[in-house]
């Protein structure tokens, strides 16, 4: 078996920070009250990754990019099939990759819309009615959160059937960065995962992050 370098660490470090962060804001909305208040900036860094992962998906290395594990009906029908996969998104892990990012942006952004009718809100309350907030806050909390949940919930049981049945662990090469692959495979492209690399991942996230700040920050242009 040979390794190959399939995960650069700016998207393993994405995939971890996001998975602590989602955790982070399940607790501070259970335990509510004060804690309601780092519940929001958990949310604006999880908005601040999300948007780092949507310009990393155009720009950074190879199995990062969208277009990598952008397959279509034919390709998905052909892995259920049994056709081969080397590295990478299969086309099967792709789905889930977008549906989960979906799910977190909608669930991201209808935060920043919500209140709870007592003392804390989203910081782009100020733009909309009381109305359309109270209805953004019940989408919030009734609909995209356990659609996000099913989704969580999914990921996890395919993780743990690729790793039961089909003796393939996904959990090793998302904290190493490395996939094995068979001797003989052919050649296969690592992932440039250079400090050059790294360095350009910093500089875009703290871009998303300086914009997710300036958003939540501005002053308020009532809308209605």
């Amino acid at each position: 078996m040979n390794k190959v370098r399939v995960w650069d660490l700016p998207l393993r470090l994405f995939h971890w920070t996001l998975v602590l962060l989602l955790a982070a804001a399940f607790v501070t909305q259970q335990i509510g009250g004060n804690a309601m208040e780092w519940h929001f900036r958990v949310g604006y860094a999880v908005l601040a990754l999300l948007a780092f992962r949507l310009v990393w998906g155009f720009v950074g290395p190879r199995y990062a990019r969208f277009s990598s594990f952008l397959y279509g009906p034919s390709s998905i029908l052909g892995y259920l099939r049994g056709s081969e996969h080397v590295l990478g998104h299969n086309p099967l892990g792709s789905l889930s990759v977008f549906a989960l990012l979906a799910a977190v942006l909608m669930q991201a952004v209808s935060g920043m819309f919500s209140n709870d009718d007592i003392a804390s809100e989203g910081p782009l309350v100020r733009f909309i009615s009381k109305d359309l907030s109270d209805r953004i806050t019940e989408f919030h909390e009734d609909v995209s959160f356990w659609i996000l949940v099913a989704l969580i919930v999914l990921h996890l049981l395919a993780i743990a059937w690729y790793a039961f049945v089909k003796k393939r662990n996904l959990v090793g090469p998302m904290l190493t960065g490395d996939q094995a692959i068979e001797s003989g495979s052919g050649e296969v492209e690592a992932a440039d995962d250079s400090w050059k690399m790294r360095l350009l991942a910093l500089v875009i996230l703290a871009l998303c992050a300086g914009a997710i700040a300036y958003l939540v920050t501005r002053p308020p242009t009532y809308m209605y």
